[in-house]
């Protein structure tokens, strides 16, 4: 089987950049980067791509090497789209009206499996869920088809935890807690 390429949208935030950056246009277009708009906001520098590939995984790990090849020397530090959702983000992602996707969040609609809970800012009135456990629930309920939009969600938690730890004191700090939390469990 042949896999065919399509266009996959998604963007790279960056650091050691920022908007007075000496020849950042020319640098990141000269490294591969000619399928991405440059973005800046609030000080910090970001690329939206249309970038073809067999796969989004395909797709982001290229334009990663791409940015990082670039002569002003940029790091990516995450890729979007976030990985953390509130309902408002859940239905504009979705193409579906807030209304219906609060209904799934009260769990008055679609209750054999029932939506997942929020996980961070519980106690708010905009929590955050994880994209994956949407999607995820969204294939239960036969809202979605196909196990791609799955795997792009699970790439996308995977390569932003991948990204982080890319910093040797984050992974070094992380390795502590987790020989800390299994030494709890033996």
């Amino acid at each position: 089987m042949i896999n065919k390429q399509k266009t996959y949208q998604f963007a790279l935030v960056l650091k050691n950049v920022h908007e007075l950056t000496e020849n950042l246009e020319d640098s990141l277009y000269e490294s591969g980067c000619s399928d991405a708009l440059i973005n800046f906001n609030n000080g910090t520098v970001y690329l939206d791509f249309d970038r073809e590939a067999c796969s989004l995984s395909e797709a982001v790990i290229s334009a990663i090497k791409n940015v990082e090849l670039a002569s002003v020397k940029p790091i990516v530090v995450s890729v979007g789209p976030e990985d953390l959702v509130t309902e408002t983000e859940i239905a504009e992602r979705l193409s579906f009206k807030r209304q219906a996707v609060s209904l799934w969040i009260k769990r008055k609609r679609r209750t054999e499996f029932p939506f997942p809970w929020p996980v961070m800012k519980l106690s708010s009135r905009s929590p955050f869920w994880k994209w994956k456990d949407v999607v995820e629930w969204l294939y239960n309920n036969k809202l979605i088809a196909g196990n791609d939009v799955m795997e792009d969600a699970a790439f996308l938690e995977n390569i932003n935890a991948a990204l982080e730890e890319r910093d040797t004191q984050v992974f070094e700090s992380r390795k502590n807690i987790l020989n800390q939390l299994n030494f709890a469990h033996v």
